[in-house]
Protein backbone atom coordinates (compact mmCIF):
# COMPACT_ATOMS: atom_id res chain seq x y z
CA UNK A 1 0.00 0.00 0.00
CA UNK A 2 1.35 3.41 -0.98
CA UNK A 3 2.39 5.73 1.83
CA UNK A 4 -0.32 8.22 2.74
CA UNK A 5 0.40 11.76 1.54
CA UNK A 6 1.18 14.26 4.31
CA UNK A 7 -1.37 17.01 4.91
CA UNK A 8 1.34 19.59 5.57
CA UNK A 9 2.31 21.96 8.38
CA UNK A 10 -0.30 24.57 7.50
CA UNK A 11 -3.09 21.98 7.76
CA UNK A 12 -1.74 20.70 11.09
CA UNK A 13 -1.65 24.23 12.54
CA UNK A 14 -5.10 25.03 11.16
CA UNK A 15 -6.66 21.89 12.69
CA UNK A 16 -4.92 22.50 16.01
CA UNK A 17 -6.16 26.11 16.12
CA UNK A 18 -9.74 25.17 15.15
CA UNK A 19 -10.00 22.52 17.86
CA UNK A 20 -13.12 23.55 19.79
CA UNK A 21 -11.50 23.48 23.24
CA UNK A 22 -8.65 25.64 22.03
CA UNK A 23 -11.05 28.23 20.61
CA UNK A 24 -13.11 28.20 23.80
CA UNK A 25 -10.09 28.63 26.11
CA UNK A 26 -8.43 31.19 23.84
CA UNK A 27 -11.61 33.24 23.59
CA UNK A 28 -12.21 33.12 27.34
CA UNK A 29 -8.61 34.04 28.18
CA UNK A 30 -8.64 36.96 25.74
CA UNK A 31 -11.89 38.28 27.14
CA UNK A 32 -10.58 37.97 30.69
CA UNK A 33 -7.37 39.81 29.78
CA UNK A 34 -9.31 42.69 28.26
CA UNK A 35 -11.65 43.17 31.22
CA UNK A 36 -8.78 42.81 33.73
CA UNK A 37 -7.32 46.19 32.79
CA UNK A 38 -3.89 44.65 32.15
CA UNK A 39 -4.34 43.61 28.52
CA UNK A 40 -0.92 45.00 27.60
CA UNK A 41 0.68 42.35 29.83
CA UNK A 42 -1.80 39.49 29.59
CA UNK A 43 -2.37 39.40 25.81
CA UNK A 44 1.30 38.79 24.89
CA UNK A 45 1.42 35.99 27.46
CA UNK A 46 -1.74 34.44 25.97
CA UNK A 47 -0.29 34.73 22.46
CA UNK A 48 2.93 33.04 23.58
CA UNK A 49 0.97 30.22 25.22
CA UNK A 50 -1.11 29.78 22.06
CA UNK A 51 1.99 29.57 19.86
CA UNK A 52 3.49 26.99 22.23
CA UNK A 53 0.29 24.94 22.13
CA UNK A 54 0.00 25.08 18.32
CA UNK A 55 3.60 24.11 17.62
CA UNK A 56 3.54 21.40 20.26
CA UNK A 57 0.32 19.73 19.07
CA UNK A 58 1.14 20.11 15.36
CA UNK A 59 4.47 18.31 15.90
CA UNK A 60 2.95 15.22 17.56
CA UNK A 61 3.18 12.16 15.20
CA UNK A 62 -0.18 10.80 16.39
CA UNK A 63 -1.93 14.10 15.69
CA UNK A 64 -0.27 14.35 12.27
CA UNK A 65 -1.36 10.80 11.40
CA UNK A 66 -4.96 11.63 12.29
CA UNK A 67 -4.95 14.78 10.15
CA UNK A 68 -3.24 12.92 7.29
CA UNK A 69 -5.99 10.29 7.38
CA UNK A 70 -8.71 12.94 7.43
CA UNK A 71 -7.12 14.76 4.49
CA UNK A 72 -6.78 11.47 2.60
CA UNK A 73 -10.46 10.66 3.16
CA UNK A 74 -11.51 14.12 1.99
CA UNK A 75 -9.42 13.77 -1.17
CA UNK A 76 -11.02 10.42 -1.99
CA UNK A 77 -14.54 11.59 -1.17
CA UNK A 78 -17.16 12.86 -3.58
CA UNK A 79 -16.86 16.44 -4.86
CA UNK A 80 -19.01 18.81 -2.85
CA UNK A 81 -21.17 21.68 -4.00
CA UNK A 82 -21.36 25.02 -2.16
CA UNK A 83 -24.34 23.63 -0.25
CA UNK A 84 -22.24 20.74 1.00
CA UNK A 85 -24.03 18.00 -0.96
CA UNK A 86 -22.50 15.50 -3.38
CA UNK A 87 -22.57 16.76 -6.98
CA UNK A 88 -23.79 13.39 -8.27
CA UNK A 89 -26.06 12.58 -5.33
CA UNK A 90 -29.09 11.62 -7.44
CA UNK A 91 -27.23 9.31 -9.87
CA UNK A 92 -25.37 7.71 -6.96
CA UNK A 93 -28.64 7.05 -5.12
CA UNK A 94 -30.19 5.62 -8.28
CA UNK A 95 -27.20 3.31 -8.62
CA UNK A 96 -27.62 2.15 -5.04
CA UNK A 97 -31.33 1.50 -5.51
CA UNK A 98 -30.65 -0.39 -8.73
CA UNK A 99 -28.27 -2.75 -6.92
CA UNK A 100 -30.65 -3.18 -3.98
CA UNK A 101 -33.61 -3.95 -6.26
CA UNK A 102 -31.60 -6.56 -8.13
CA UNK A 103 -30.76 -8.46 -4.94
CA UNK A 104 -32.82 -11.32 -3.56
CA UNK A 105 -34.86 -10.52 -0.47
CA UNK A 106 -32.53 -12.27 1.97
CA UNK A 107 -29.41 -10.56 0.62
CA UNK A 108 -31.11 -7.14 0.53
CA UNK A 109 -32.28 -7.60 4.12
CA UNK A 110 -28.77 -8.59 5.21
CA UNK A 111 -27.33 -5.37 3.79
CA UNK A 112 -30.07 -3.13 5.19
CA UNK A 113 -29.67 -4.70 8.65
CA UNK A 114 -25.93 -3.98 8.56
CA UNK A 115 -26.49 -0.39 7.46
CA UNK A 116 -29.14 0.09 10.16
CA UNK A 117 -26.67 -1.24 12.73
CA UNK A 118 -24.16 1.41 11.69
CA UNK A 119 -26.74 4.15 12.19
CA UNK A 120 -27.92 2.73 15.52
CA UNK A 121 -24.39 2.36 16.90
CA UNK A 122 -23.77 5.97 15.86
CA UNK A 123 -26.76 7.10 17.92
CA UNK A 124 -25.47 5.14 20.90
CA UNK A 125 -21.99 6.63 20.47
CA UNK A 126 -23.50 10.12 20.39
CA UNK A 127 -25.41 9.37 23.59
CA UNK A 128 -22.26 8.07 25.31
CA UNK A 129 -20.52 11.37 24.49
CA UNK A 130 -23.54 13.30 25.70
CA UNK A 131 -24.29 14.68 22.21
CA UNK A 132 -28.07 14.64 21.67
CA UNK A 133 -28.29 17.43 19.12
CA UNK A 134 -27.99 15.10 16.14
CA UNK A 135 -30.89 12.69 16.55
CA UNK A 136 -30.21 10.94 13.24
CA UNK A 137 -26.57 10.29 14.10
CA UNK A 138 -25.55 11.92 10.84
CA UNK A 139 -23.01 14.33 12.17
CA UNK A 140 -20.09 12.42 13.61
CA UNK A 141 -16.95 10.66 12.52
CA UNK A 142 -18.59 7.37 11.49
CA UNK A 143 -20.11 9.08 8.44
CA UNK A 144 -16.87 8.95 6.53
CA UNK A 145 -16.00 7.91 2.97
CA UNK A 146 -14.07 4.99 4.48
CA UNK A 147 -17.16 3.45 6.11
CA UNK A 148 -19.20 4.11 2.96
CA UNK A 149 -16.50 2.28 1.03
CA UNK A 150 -16.79 -0.77 3.30
CA UNK A 151 -20.56 -0.82 2.92
CA UNK A 152 -20.30 -0.42 -0.87
CA UNK A 153 -17.84 -3.32 -1.10
CA UNK A 154 -20.20 -5.42 1.04
CA UNK A 155 -23.16 -4.58 -1.21
CA UNK A 156 -21.25 -5.44 -4.38
CA UNK A 157 -20.08 -8.69 -2.79
CA UNK A 158 -23.70 -9.62 -2.16
CA UNK A 159 -24.43 -9.03 -5.84
CA UNK A 160 -21.40 -11.13 -6.84
CA UNK A 161 -22.53 -13.91 -4.50
CA UNK A 162 -25.99 -13.88 -6.07
CA UNK A 163 -24.63 -13.98 -9.64
CA UNK A 164 -22.16 -16.80 -8.90
CA UNK A 165 -24.86 -18.87 -7.22
CA UNK A 166 -27.17 -18.37 -10.20
CA UNK A 167 -24.36 -19.58 -12.50
CA UNK A 168 -23.67 -22.65 -10.35
CA UNK A 169 -27.35 -23.54 -10.22
CA UNK A 170 -27.70 -23.23 -14.00
CA UNK A 171 -24.56 -25.29 -14.71
CA UNK A 172 -25.08 -29.06 -15.02
CA UNK A 173 -21.79 -30.66 -14.04
CA UNK A 174 -23.18 -34.16 -14.33
CA UNK A 175 -24.17 -33.50 -17.94
CA UNK A 176 -20.71 -32.05 -18.68
CA UNK A 177 -19.03 -35.17 -17.22
CA UNK A 178 -21.27 -37.44 -19.28
CA UNK A 179 -20.51 -35.45 -22.43
CA UNK A 180 -16.78 -35.57 -21.76
CA UNK A 181 -16.87 -39.34 -21.15
CA UNK A 182 -18.78 -39.88 -24.37
CA UNK A 183 -16.36 -37.72 -26.34
CA UNK A 184 -13.36 -39.60 -24.97
CA UNK A 185 -14.90 -42.92 -25.96
CA UNK A 186 -15.64 -41.68 -29.47
CA UNK A 187 -12.15 -40.20 -29.76
CA UNK A 188 -10.56 -43.54 -28.74
CA UNK A 189 -12.77 -45.48 -31.12
CA UNK A 190 -11.87 -43.15 -34.01
CA UNK A 191 -8.16 -43.25 -33.14
CA UNK A 192 -8.14 -47.07 -33.07
CA UNK A 193 -9.85 -47.18 -36.47
CA UNK A 194 -7.35 -44.89 -38.20
CA UNK A 195 -3.75 -45.54 -39.22
CA UNK A 196 -1.29 -43.35 -37.32
CA UNK A 197 -0.37 -41.36 -40.42
CA UNK A 198 -3.99 -40.31 -41.03
CA UNK A 199 -4.74 -39.00 -37.53
CA UNK A 200 -3.46 -35.38 -37.99
CA UNK A 201 -5.64 -34.91 -41.10
CA UNK A 202 -8.85 -36.48 -39.80
CA UNK A 203 -11.60 -33.87 -39.50
CA UNK A 204 -13.79 -35.93 -37.17
CA UNK A 205 -10.92 -36.54 -34.79
CA UNK A 206 -10.03 -32.83 -34.70
CA UNK A 207 -13.68 -31.97 -34.03
CA UNK A 208 -13.92 -34.51 -31.20
CA UNK A 209 -10.74 -33.25 -29.56
CA UNK A 210 -11.87 -29.64 -29.82
CA UNK A 211 -15.18 -30.60 -28.18
CA UNK A 212 -13.25 -32.36 -25.41
CA UNK A 213 -11.15 -29.24 -24.82
CA UNK A 214 -14.35 -27.17 -24.60
CA UNK A 215 -15.88 -29.57 -22.06
CA UNK A 216 -12.70 -29.43 -19.97
CA UNK A 217 -12.84 -25.63 -20.09
CA UNK A 218 -16.43 -25.72 -18.81
CA UNK A 219 -15.32 -27.92 -15.90
CA UNK A 220 -12.51 -25.46 -15.14
CA UNK A 221 -15.02 -22.59 -15.17
CA UNK A 222 -17.20 -24.46 -12.70
CA UNK A 223 -14.23 -25.08 -10.42
CA UNK A 224 -13.23 -21.41 -10.53
CA UNK A 225 -16.82 -20.37 -9.84
CA UNK A 226 -16.90 -22.58 -6.74
CA UNK A 227 -13.62 -21.06 -5.55
CA UNK A 228 -15.01 -17.56 -6.15
CA UNK A 229 -18.22 -18.44 -4.32
CA UNK A 230 -16.26 -19.66 -1.31
CA UNK A 231 -14.05 -16.56 -1.32
CA UNK A 232 -17.03 -14.20 -1.63
CA UNK A 233 -18.83 -15.91 1.25
CA UNK A 234 -15.73 -15.63 3.42
CA UNK A 235 -15.25 -11.96 2.50
CA UNK A 236 -18.90 -11.17 3.25
CA UNK A 237 -18.49 -12.55 6.77
CA UNK A 238 -15.10 -10.84 7.23
CA UNK A 239 -16.24 -7.39 6.09
CA UNK A 240 -19.50 -7.65 8.03
CA UNK A 241 -17.45 -8.27 11.17
CA UNK A 242 -15.09 -5.41 10.27
CA UNK A 243 -17.99 -2.98 9.90
CA UNK A 244 -19.51 -4.16 13.18
CA UNK A 245 -16.15 -3.67 14.92
CA UNK A 246 -15.72 -0.18 13.45
CA UNK A 247 -19.15 0.96 14.61
CA UNK A 248 -18.55 -0.46 18.09
CA UNK A 249 -15.24 1.43 18.31
CA UNK A 250 -17.21 4.67 18.28
CA UNK A 251 -18.47 3.85 21.78
CA UNK A 252 -15.12 2.91 23.35
CA UNK A 253 -13.02 5.57 21.56
CA UNK A 254 -13.75 9.14 22.58
CA UNK A 255 -11.09 10.56 20.24
CA UNK A 256 -12.65 10.95 16.76
CA UNK A 257 -9.23 11.37 15.14
CA UNK A 258 -8.05 8.00 16.42
CA UNK A 259 -11.26 6.35 15.26
CA UNK A 260 -10.96 7.97 11.84
CA UNK A 261 -7.43 6.57 11.39
CA UNK A 262 -8.61 3.07 12.30
CA UNK A 263 -11.61 3.25 9.96
CA UNK A 264 -9.38 4.39 7.09
CA UNK A 265 -6.88 1.61 7.76
CA UNK A 266 -9.60 -1.05 7.69
CA UNK A 267 -11.08 0.38 4.48
CA UNK A 268 -7.67 0.33 2.79
CA UNK A 269 -7.47 -3.40 3.57
CA UNK A 270 -10.23 -4.37 1.10
CA UNK A 271 -8.20 -3.71 -2.05
CA UNK A 272 -7.91 -7.43 -2.86
CA UNK A 273 -11.66 -7.82 -2.46
CA UNK A 274 -12.31 -4.93 -4.83
CA UNK A 275 -9.96 -6.51 -7.39
CA UNK A 276 -11.99 -9.73 -7.24
CA UNK A 277 -15.22 -7.79 -7.69
CA UNK A 278 -13.79 -6.13 -10.79
CA UNK A 279 -12.92 -9.58 -12.19
CA UNK A 280 -16.54 -10.65 -11.65
CA UNK A 281 -18.07 -7.58 -13.30
CA UNK A 282 -19.10 -9.52 -16.39
CA UNK A 283 -21.60 -11.58 -14.38
CA UNK A 284 -22.66 -9.04 -11.76
CA UNK A 285 -23.57 -6.22 -14.15
CA UNK A 286 -21.78 -3.54 -12.06
CA UNK A 287 -19.42 -1.89 -14.53
CA UNK A 288 -17.95 1.52 -15.29
CA UNK A 289 -18.37 3.32 -11.95
CA UNK A 290 -17.71 0.31 -9.73
CA UNK A 291 -14.75 2.02 -8.09
CA UNK A 292 -16.69 5.24 -7.37
CA UNK A 293 -18.05 4.95 -3.84
CA UNK A 294 -21.54 6.47 -3.39
CA UNK A 295 -22.67 8.00 -0.11
CA UNK A 296 -24.55 5.14 1.54
CA UNK A 297 -25.16 6.20 5.14
CA UNK A 298 -26.63 9.54 4.04
CA UNK A 299 -28.72 8.10 1.20
CA UNK A 300 -32.46 7.52 1.35
CA UNK A 301 -32.79 3.86 0.39
CA UNK A 302 -36.58 3.64 0.56
CA UNK A 303 -37.72 1.07 -2.02
CA UNK A 304 -41.48 0.92 -1.50
CA UNK A 305 -42.27 3.45 -4.22
CA UNK A 306 -39.70 2.08 -6.64
CA UNK A 307 -40.67 -0.19 -9.50
CA UNK A 308 -39.58 -3.69 -8.60
CA UNK A 309 -36.98 -5.18 -10.90
CA UNK A 310 -36.69 -8.91 -11.60
CA UNK A 311 -34.58 -10.58 -8.93
CA UNK A 312 -31.95 -13.13 -9.96
CA UNK A 313 -32.09 -16.03 -7.49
Amino acid sequence: MAEMKKAGLFRYLKEAFQFRWNLLILGGATAAAIVSGHADVALPLIAAAEVTYLTGLASLPRFQSAIDARSHAETKGLARTAAGKPVNAVPARDRLLEVLRSLSEDRRSRFLRLRARCVEMQRIANAVRGDTRDESGAGSELRTPALDRLLWVFLRLLLSDQAINAFLQAADEKSIDQTLTSLKEREKKRTDALPDELEPDDRLLRSLRDSMATAELRKDNLSKARDNAEFVQSELDRIENKIAAVTEMAISHTDPDTLSVQVDAIAEGVSQTEATIRELQSITGITGEADSTPSILDANLELRNQAAAPVRR
